[in-house]
């Protein structure tokens, strides 16, 4: 506006800068393998990307391709993925938005995305050609389920890019001011901002709840995308009371038959009164986890014992197990576009994010990372062998966890944002992925893949009921027992205990696998995990069935090739900070 306030009226001819429609084509042949089956949500292992930064620097395709819908869908991209035992792509808005003005004029851009403005287009900014952006998006869906991988679109229906009373008029300020946005209800100048940025759509309006469900279901029938994931998701669920796990919004997505069949994960919080709220959301609905990132990054620094850890490596029952909810409704992660990269949560204790131009300012400053004796990298030898031991104790934890992995794009091979946690505004080289990696990049990648195919392998890591631990008479075992370092079954002394950094969590394969009380037949396994900054012998238990233990898994060696077999009762040197996995052998 002219006066820069809000109370005037802005005679300048705005029409050279608004958004255009466009009519598109929306003919596409969908053969029966490029509609693809859904993955069950008890396989599935979510792999978080950015449309540009993944493909910007990726070698094996060619330049003009890259950073584009195009270079995405290439073969050579789809298979990398693939290879990495994922199940599901996960990319970051991909909606048509606009730049902050403020990062505009720090000759900055809004590189996430999270500030859209069309809910029914691509960004244009992502095709190859942009003439064909609907077309180029709908063909790398297509290669993605050609490889049998999902997509989930990170959809942003919590505000738009209008911003507040100060912010443009591009759309929905126009149409209906009062019907998309909430309004302070004594100042209806001003907006309510339970999202930060400036605004906050009205989902608990009929006509706004339509136009996201419509959009929805653009997505899902138009272009074939297999699930969304909500940004600030508490937001969907807001009444004019607060948040409501039975909002109309919620509802209608529940019933809806289209909707019904994708993943639906919300980001379970926002920045308004009572808008935290892991957990809360209704059967139907996946969330992320925070409390699985806190509390795993908390063990591994030393700040948390076992039990604390505990709940999280069982799907956190506390949070989910209500109403016929599953483990696989808990998303946990350890590292996610905003934040550390897992490299740099070893590697720093502070943020560095001078190069967003606040001053180091901006992003969280509580990351409960741990560099290991020194900041940023470093030639010591001691140091780095201890943080490659702690990134392939994270990437561990994360897989062998039960709920829904989500693995966050290039920490598979450790790639650094250079201590940036907060990369937003980074169409730099601090966000693309950097694709010459090292040996050590090299090794770690065959970690993962590793950890993914076990996970495949293995149903007792990804049950689809809750452990409990408890003993079942008809069946005659515990589906999980908790064992000390000596080998017997964790007392409640045993939990009591702060500085009790070392346990064991045996699942046997005899539990009930279903709601029917009867035996299963799956392998037994048992994770030992040593947060202790010491070597700990621990005894390998006695287990019904079992002659002997197989070393499957130990975050001390490096690739991990080195196997073993062990007598119950036999003790194994688990290293400071390790982690290890074993099968029992019948």
């Amino acid at each position: 506006m002219e006066t820069m306030d809000d109370l005037t009226f802005d005679e300048r001819d705005s029409a050279p800068f608004m958004p255009k429609c466009v009519v598109v084509d929306p003919s596409f042949e969908w053969s029966e393998a490029r509609s693809q089956k859904r993955v069950p949500w008890d396989d599935t292992i979510i792999y978080e990307m950015h449309v540009r930064g993944f493909t910007k620097q990726f070698p094996k395709i060619k330049d003009k391709l890259r950073g584009t819908f195009a270079g995405l869908g290439q073969k050579e991209v789809v298979d990398y993925i693939r290879s990495l035992g994922v199940t599901s792509v996960e990319l970051l808005p991909i909606h048509a938005f606009v730049n902050d003005s403020h990062l505009l004029e720090k000759g900055l851009t809004n590189y996430w995305g999270y500030n859209s403005i069309s809910f029914l287009a691509p960004d244009a900014r992502y095709a190859f050609e942009r003439e064909q952006t609907l077309r180029e998006f709908k063909e790398m869906v297509a290669r993605f389920h050609e490889g049998g991988l999902e997509v989930i679109l990170d959809v942003v229906y919590n505000h738009t890019a209008e911003g507040n009373e100060l912010g443009p008029t591009l759309s929905f300020k126009g149409i209906d001011n009062r019907c998309y946005y909430r309004l302070l209800q004594d100042s209806p100048r001003y907006y309510i901002n339970d999202t930060g940025t400036g605004n906050t759509l009205n989902l608990s309006h009929g006509r706004v709840i339509q136009m996201v469900l419509d959009s929805l279901r653009y997505w899902v029938q138009q272009t074939k995308v297999d699930g969304f994931r909500f940004d600030l998701g508490t937001i969907l669920a807001r009444e004019p009371n607060g948040f409501d796990n039975q909002s109309g919004f919620l509802k209608a997505c529940t019933q809806d038959p289209v909707l019904n069949t994708v993943k639906l994960i919300a980001e379970p919080w926002d920045c308004g009164p009572g808008g935290y709220q892991v957990g809360a959301f209704p059967p139907g609905w996946a969330e992320w986890n925070d409390r699985f990132r806190d509390h795993v990054r908390a063990f591994w620094k030393g700040d948390v014992g076992a039990s604390v850890l505990s709940t999280r490596l069982v799907g956190s029952p506390d949070l989910f197990d209500r109403l016929g909810r599953k483990p696989s409704a808990s998303v946990n992660f350890i590292t996610a576009h905003d934040g550390f990269t897992l490299n740099d949560l070893v590697t720093y204790n502070e943020k560095h994010n001078e190069a967003n131009g606040e001053e180091n300012r901006d992003g969280s400053s509580d990351n409960r990372s741990w560099n290991c004796g020194v900041e940023g990298p470093t030639d010591n030898v001691e140091i780095n062998r201890l943080r490659e031991r702690q990134l392939r104790n994270f990437l561990a934890t994360l897989l062998l966890s039960q709920g829904t992995p989500m693995l966050l794009a290039g920490d598979e091979f450790g790639r650094t944002q250079n201590g940036n946690n907060n990369a937003y505004c980074q169409d730099t080289e601090i966000s693309w992925l950097n694709w010459n990696i090292t040996e050590k990049g090299k090794a770690l990648i065959q970690f993962v893949k590793k950890l993914t195919n076990l996970r495949h392998k293995y149903p007792i890591l990804r049950r689809n009921r809750f452990l409990t631990g408890q003993y079942v008479e008809e069946v005659g075992v515990k589906d999980v027992t908790w064992i000390n370092a000596n080998g017997s079954e964790m007392t409640s002394e045993h939990w009591q205990d702060s500085g009790m950094d070392c346990f064991g969590m045996l699942l046997d394969g005899r539990a009930q696998a279903t709601g029917i009380r009867k035996s299963s037949k799956d392998a037994t396994l048992l994770l030992v995990i040593n947060g202790h900054s010491d070597l700990v012998e621990f005894t390998l238990p006695e287990c019904y069935g079992g002659m002997q233990w197989s070393l499957l898994v130990d975050t001390n060696i490096a690739d991990s090739s080195e196997k073993g077999t062990f007598d119950p009762g036999d003790k194994y040197g688990v290293t400071a900070r390790s982690l290890l996995l074993f099968v029992l052998c019948t």
